[in-house]
């Protein structure tokens, strides 16, 4: 008799995962307590895997050997903690499709950095001619990939929920971008779960493995020594000091290991310091992987950017509006900000995940002419902005925030949605949230 596996969840991961099991013979039964986008029911239709939308029942689910949940998932939900109760293994789909390929792994995690550095390596590879994946929290998911494709590497950009359930899977290179408070309210607003949860991209690396990481991040230099590394160092810095993998001198990017070579900063396509950090990181990875040192200059020089990162949409009345939506975090938009060359008009919002706003205050006063709070609950935006002695405007929808955009800012100025927050409570997601903003940016032109 097969070994059942069941999937809860059917989006993108879920129903990957589901495509896989089916190939490798396994009884598969998919489980989602929303509706199903059409997509993915056309998916398991034409592969007759059966699943049932708007709900979790109870016999169909408690019976399975083996449980992979969608990381959106809370690992407090109820039918996720009768599963613990009985002993039910539960595990990622970045775990399970780990079992059933011998590709290389390149795994980027980190609080920021995560898609433009993956996205970067994938670029890279790519133009160097090597056969690979782009999977995670972007592309197709790893699962499906696995069942359909044939690739000798996979790039896969890793949050703290896919880790939190991966036990086995094996990062040949892993690449930790930096840590700063996100999602406390998935880690009982523990800070030391939250790090525990994105070390777990070094678990099971060996002598042969390589682990690659900003050398300045303080959290990460404090919690090193914990988790017993066994791949080989790269860290990453701004400014030069011994062991480095990557620095900058004299306005040039310097690359130590394995192969030497360097190239003029002002090269890179992408600007900003965290920007420099996603281009030393992904160099150093393919630098790893053997790749000429000609095809990782030409890469990062000619690299277009990532939808929704600091993507430049438009210029209205001498306005420009910058579409920062995957700033999910307090931590993006401080580099978001930071970046800014002119006043800016920031709106921000959404749901909140155990924010502190204190680390962009000194930018805000700086740089902000206006601040739009864009969400359904603004209050604790309120409590911190409001003695900053800015113009405040309290919007509950994206039209309304960018009307409110067109009228508060000046001419020369920057209109920037870098929201620090969750999309969840007015939006479909983040991808949704930067849409319609360039959308509706678009309609003032």
């Amino acid at each position: 008799m097969a070994k059942r596996i069941v999937i809860l969840g059917a989006g993108e991961s879920g129903a990957g995962a589901a495509v896989l099991a089916q190939k490798q013979g396994f009884d598969t039964f998919v489980s989602d307590m929303s509706l199903i986008k059409d997509k993915y029911k056309n998916m398991l239709n034409e592969r007759g895997i059966q699943w049932e939308e708007g709900r979790h029942t109870e016999e169909l689910i408690l019976n399975a050997d083996e449980v992979i949940k969608s990381p959106g998932i809370p690992n407090d939900a109820p039918m996720i903690l009768k599963l613990k109760e009985q002993g039910t293994p539960i595990i990622s789909e970045i775990e399970f499709a780990g079992r059933y390929t011998n590709a290389k792994m390149i795994c980027i995690t980190g609080s920021n950095g995560k898609t433009t550095t993956t996205s970067l390596i994938d670029r890279i590879f790519k133009k160097a001619g090597l056969n690979v994946g782009l999977a995670g929290n972007i592309g197709q998911s790893l699962a499906y990939q696995v069942a359909e494709c044939n690739y000798d590497y996979y790039v896969i950009e890793l949050s703290s929920f896919q880790l939190d359930n991966m036990y086995k899977f094996h990062a040949n290179i892993a690449v930790l971008m930096n840590i700063t408070p996100d999602h406390l309210d998935r880690y009982d607003y523990k800070m030391q779960n939250y790090v525990d949860a994105k070390f777990r991209i070094i678990q099971n690396q060996t002598d042969n493995d390589a682990f690659i990481f900003w050398n300045d991040d303080p959290v990460i230099q404090k919690e090193l020594h914990k988790y017993g590394i066994h791949g080989h160092y790269y860290p990453f810095a701004e400014k030069k000091e011994e062991g480095l993998a990557a620095f900058v001198e004299q306005n040039k990017v310097y690359f130590t290991k394995p192969i030497e070579f360097n190239m003029e900063q002002e090269e890179l396509a992408l600007t900003g310091t965290h920007n420099l950090f996603n281009s030393m990181a992904a160099g150093i990875s393919a630098n790893i992987a053997g790749i000429r040192k000609e095809c990782i200059r030409e890469a990062l020089s000619d690299f277009k950017g990532v939808e929704h990162r600091l993507e430049k949409v438009t210029r209205v009345r001498g306005v420009d509006y910058i579409n920062d939506s995957k700033a999910t975090n307090v931590n993006s938009c401080w580099y978001a900000l930071n970046s800014m060359k002119t006043k800016t008009v920031l709106i921000l919002g959404g749901k909140d995940k155990g924010n502190d706003y204190n680390e962009i205050a000194d930018l805000v006063k700086e740089k902000c002419s206006g601040l739009i709070f864009l969400g359904l609950h603004n209050e604790k935006l309120h409590d911190f902005f409001d003695g900053f002695g800015l113009p405040i405007a309290d919007v509950q929808s994206m039209k309304d925030a960018v009307d409110a955009a067109y009228r508060m800012a000046k001419k020369g100025e920057t209109v920037l949605l870098s929201p620090c927050c969750a999309s969840f409570d007015l939006f479909k997601s983040y991808e949704d949230r930067g849409d319609q903003f360039k959308e509706l940016s678009l309609i003032h032109i």
